[in-house]
């Protein structure tokens, strides 16, 4: 129990900076959806990170978990070659995909943006991803030293400038313009809000990364060929996971304006799909905070005799709670949704639960992760993730002339859940955990019942409704307290 309270202590620490940068960069969503001009350019800006997020799996090439894997078994007297030989790799992959998509950007853009999105959008994206992969080994080393608050400050530094560059951008030279016209128009274009968007992650990121550098210790440079060769044996497997695992989050976004039957209004629907993906982010937060703390775990715990128990005791806990974070969005949309997307992206709020519980499979897959990681049968990792995107991909690319974004909610739902069950059986041939079924059922079929009572008793004043929906997470909380805190 004293480990699991460790774990769950680190992931306040670390997951609190984590909740606070994207719960600052979730504030960008109302900031948007309402200072866009259309559900367009919501799309454009979908369409562009999509991309860009895939592209960032490439360049950081499973280095972070790599990094982890080889720092803890390297005597003291190594480690600083692991962190060199790490960052080494990590700048020569980044250099060659500068000089790919900055050399040749017109013979690729065809293959992976719409036509509709600027030569000059492309570009800043591409330094933006640089940028964020370079950084991702020094963010790494931080989470091993076991440096939280200057983890936390730089990430809620580039969250609170990104923030504050795009209010001005979207907000306050607009207000300037009506009030003195001509005064910033020399810099500044309304016909251009997500180039804004781009111009100001550029400058936040920038900061960001500088402070870095600055903080960083000195290091010697070494570059090590064989624990080279041997982190890029390892790690490969994990890029190619992260790549297939990444394209189940994203390949919708990304194929979405070539699929949909209606090119002029492709993006219009994207924009509203992703206007209320974002509603579900809050799924995303609890499981990157509680990620940021399981890596350095898994590893540390694995040599320990009771390993298999606490995995199989955080699997409890993880799951209760992310079906707390399911209910408690799911019973508040009628709330959230006001805040985040003015009314004309309401249409698309039925992929919210569904996009959520999608997410909770996933991170669900990423905790049973363990098994393939510990044994360094990290392959499987990829045959998974390669699974599920085939079913994503091909549920796409069949429903969404049909079923627009819809399809996408559900592709993602059905991808996620079979990479869960295909993780989990195939774990126990290799590293059998005896997970806890029986509470992790009580839990699921808890939560459906108290869903669909939420959903089909029709309570029509709002604040009612709410009581009544309240007075249902009472009761599941009441559960979770009573069968598993006070127990323990």
């Amino acid at each position: 129990m004293a480990n699991i309270k460790s774990l769950a202590k680190d992931s306040v620490i670390y997951g609190g900076s984590t909740i606070l940068t994207k719960t600052i960069n979730w504030l960008a969503t109302p900031l948007f959806a309402y200072n866009f001009s259309s559900a367009s350019d919501f799309g454009m800006m979908t369409n562009l990170y999509a991309c860009g997020a895939l592209i960032t799996v490439i360049l950081t090439f499973g280095l972070e978990t790599g990094f982890f894997r080889f720092i803890n078994q390297a005597p003291e007297e190594k480690r600083e070659s692991v962190y060199a030989t790490s960052l080494t790799i990590i700048v020569s992959i980044i250099a060659v995909y500068l000089f790919i998509f900055l050399g040749f950007s017109g013979q690729i853009r065809p293959y992976l943006w719409s036509s509709r999105i600027p030569d000059s959008y492309l570009q800043m994206l591409v330094i933006i991803l640089s940028m964020d992969a370079f950084i991702a080994l020094p963010f790494a080393f931080l989470r091993y030293e076991k440096k939280p608050l200057r983890f936390g400050f730089f990430k809620a530094l580039q969250a609170s400038l990104y923030i504050l560059l795009c209010t001005f951008f979207l907000v306050v030279c607009p207000w300037i313009d009506r009030n003195s016209p001509g005064l910033i128009r020399w810099f500044w274009n309304e016909n251009h809000c997500v180039g804004y968007v781009l111009v100001s992650n550029i400058i936040a990121t920038g900061i960001q990364t500088l402070g870095l550098l600055l903080q960083m210790p000195k290091f010697r440079f070494s570059f090590d060929k064989q624990l080279a060769r041997n982190m890029l044996r390892y790690c490969f497997p994990l890029m190619l996971m992260g790549i297939a695992g990444m394209s189940n989050q994203v390949i919708d976004k990304i194929i979405f304006p070539a699929v949909y039957p209606d090119p002029e209004e492709a993006m219009g629907q994207l924009g509203l799909y992703g206007a209320c993906f974002k509603i579900a982010v809050i799924m995303v937060v609890f499981t990157q905070a509680f990620r940021y703390a399981f890596d350095p775990f898994i590893f540390e715990k694995g040599k320990e005799k009771d390993a298999k128990q606490s995995y199989s005791t955080v699997m409890r806990y993880f799951v209760a709670i992310g079906l707390l974070v399911f209910l408690g969005v799911t019973f508040y949309i009628d709330v959230i949704k006001h805040i985040f997307v003015p009314s004309r992206y309401f249409v698309a709020l039925p992929v919210v639960p569904i996009v959520l519980m999608g997410e909770l499979f996933f991170a669900v897959y990423y905790n049973l992760s363990v098994w393939y990681k510990l044994t360094d049968k990290t392959y499987w990792g990829s045959i998974f993730s390669c699974a599920g995107f085939v079913v994503i991909i091909a549920l796409n690319l069949i429903f969404i002339p049909a079923y627009s974004y819809m399809a996408c909610a559900w592709a993602s739902f059905a991808g996620n859940l079979l990479m869960m069950l295909l993780s989990y059986f195939i774990g126990q041939k290799y590293y059998p955990v005896r997970y806890d079924l029986k509470s992790l059922f009580l839990y699921a079929g808890l939560a459906a019942a108290l869903y669909c009572i939420a959903v089909f008793t029709p309570v029509e004043h709002l604040g009612l409704r709410l009581a009544f929906r309240t007075g249902l997470i009472c009761v599941y909380l009441f559960v979770l307290v009573r069968r598993d805190f006070i127990n323990d």
